[in-house]
């Protein structure tokens, strides 16, 4: 029988029982129509633990489970990884997210560049993050994470490249003139990763990638689009230094 893994945005603890969110009550109710006393998984997605839980009651507005023993979930990477992604049009940027979720990624930032063709206002970033995350958390519940990746604001470029710490992890830029492979990095524990968007970084982008000390890597002598992109390359790392 399948595991229904479901993610719920608040503490967990045994002993105790919490209302679904409404989403995932309406599914667990209408799409599965499970029935009371049926086993679930639930995991809040901040301290990597997931807990056997059961049905106490499935209502029209509200589902409850009773929350049973809990364990550690010890399936992240060793290699903790940000994706600086520049913002895909619609269901390109959701592909990202999901994908990169899967492949174990830590953070992920979504970065407005020279040539993005998506515009946020305040409005509409905000609802877009919201979005992202929640695409994350089913992803999460899909892969069997307990722990989903944090999603930053949609931000300049500029602005997160003037944020970034000095003597932080290894900054590297996807490029197509880069001479560095992933092989050739070394042992690493851990780096941030920037994908252009559609056309790829422009020019004023690239220097300011340098100017961050930023190293240009290159994964092959084609050019991969945006969703291809980062995804290839989590996954080159993850092959070499994480735990695929």
């Amino acid at each position: 029988m399948r595991t229904i893994r479901i993610h719920v945005d608040a503490p967990l603890a045994s002993g105790s029982e919490v209302t679904l969110p409404p989403q995932a009550g309406e599914h667990v109710a209408r799409v599965l129509r499970l029935e009371t006393g049926a086993p679930v998984v639930l995991f809040s997605g901040h301290d990597g633990m997931e807990y056997d839980a059961t049905l106490a009651s499935v209502g029209k507005r509200d589902v409850v489970a009773a929350i049973g023993a809990g364990r550690a979930v010890t399936n992240e990477s060793p290699l903790s990884l940000t994706l600086a992604q520049g913002v895909a049009r619609g269901e390109k940027m959701d592909l990202i997210v999901q994908k990169a979720t899967e492949l174990g990624i830590a953070h992920i930032v979504p970065i407005l560049t020279e040539r993005s063709e998506v515009k946020l206002d305040a409005a509409r970033g905000e609802k877009r993050l919201a979005h992202w995350r929640a695409v994350a958390a089913s992803a999460c519940e899909q892969s069997g994470r307990a722990r989903v990746p944090s999603i930053a604001p949609a931000v300049p470029l500029a602005a997160w490249l003037a944020s970034l710490e000095q003597g932080g992890p290894l900054r590297l830029a996807l490029l197509p003139e880069g001479t560095t492979r992933p092989s050739e990095l070394g042992a690493i524990d851990a780096a941030i990763l920037a994908i252009g968007p559609e056309g790829g970084f422009g020019e004023r982008d690239r220097a300011a990638l340098a100017a961050a000390g930023f190293t240009g890597l290159r994964l092959g002598p084609r050019i991969l689009r945006t969703e291809t992109a980062g995804l290839a390359a989590i996954a080159a790392l993850q092959a070499l230094y994480g735990d695929i």
